[in-house]
């Protein structure tokens, strides 16, 4: 499957409830108070128990071996938060390809917070990018390239 600079990759779109995050925090070890305790969050004044940031890097990684295979092995990813999500919202994820050679993809990445009763649509993370390598079985493979 050949990629070309320009191409979109199918995107992704994600409803992250406080079961999922509490679900997250346990694959992590990520027990902040920010992610699950009413009193703590409150006491805050922010509006709802908030998203861990990495599941966005999590939800593009999964957008791009979904899109480009279990033979794509992701070799950088970059990101940063914008604005916070809270529980009950639902991200997209998109991705579209900046720089192809061989079997390296560039990928530019943007995850929005779809508009809500927490607010207007809004970018959590973007830009992104992302460096792909196809074909690859691991990160030695990757490494040797």
């Amino acid at each position: 499957m050949d990629r070309h600079v320009g191409d979109s990759l199918p995107p992704i779109e994600r409803t992250i409830t406080q079961r999922d995050m509490v679900a997250y925090a346990g694959a992590t070890w990520d027990w902040h108070r920010l992610h699950y305790d009413s009193a703590f969050i409150e006491e805050a004044g922010l509006a709802g128990p908030v998203v861990d940031g990495q599941v966005f890097g999590a939800l593009f990684v999964e957008l791009l071996q979904d899109a480009l295979g279990p033979r794509a092995f992701v070799h950088e990813l970059e990101f940063s938060f914008r604005n916070l999500m809270f529980a009950g919202e639902t991200v997209r994820c998109t991705a579209a390809v900046s720089a192809a050679s061989g079997s390296r993809l560039e990928v530019e990445l943007l995850a929005t917070i779809l508009a809500s009763d927490f607010g207007a649509e809004r970018i959590a993370s973007g830009p992104a990018r992302a460096v792909v390598l196809l074909d690859s079985i691991d990160a030695s493979v990757a490494e040797n390239r």
